[in-house]
């Protein structure tokens, strides 16, 4: 299941907090998984580079991500938010949980994700892993090369078109 840019849209203006906006933003922006986008830790932006460093992706696998300027304005301003209520930390968690010392769970982004669909009336049947194929998706609707897309969403085998 793939949502529309319109829809992404709708969705990520539905969540009520800074925090969980920023974090689906990161899922989508950067075509994260749910796991990646918990564990990225304030250090793994970098802003010089314009990349996301994630270090704890799927089997262990480091990579980098790429960093729009939209979704570093969003980070900053979470930045800026989380440090005036004393959750954000140089050497933390991006996005903490409950406790500041423990990243954001994958239940709670997902329920932070179905909210969101359902405050902005999404009917499909989506989860925060949509996010990460809507990004693929609007990325090869962009003309972008397939092999690319598999890069940057971190594929450990890339797949090959038939030939002809």
């Amino acid at each position: 299941m793939v949502l529309s840019r319109d829809e992404v849209t709708r969705l990520l203006n539905a969540t009520t907090r800074l925090k969980h906006q920023a974090a689906l933003s990161v899922a989508y922006g950067a075509g994260l998984r749910v796991a990646e986008v918990s564990m990225l830790k304030v250090t793994d932006v970098d802003s010089e580079r314009m990349v996301l460093r994630v270090e704890r992706g799927k089997g262990g696998r480091y990579r980098n991500a790429m960093l729009s300027e939209d979704l570093l304005t969003l980070l900053r301003e979470w930045w800026k938010v989380g440090r005036q209520q004393g959750v954000m930390h140089r050497d933390r968690w991006l996005f903490p949980g409950q406790h500041a010392m423990k990243p954001i769970s994958k239940r709670q982004l997902y329920r932070v994700f179905v909210e969101a669909a359902r405050a902005a009336d999404i009917a499909k049947r989506v989860g925060p892993h949509t996010l990460r194929h809507s990004f693929a998706t609007h990325l090869l609707e962009d003309g972008t090369d397939i092999r690319i897309i598999q890069v940057i969403l971190g594929h450990a085998n890339s797949i090959t078109p038939p030939s002809t």
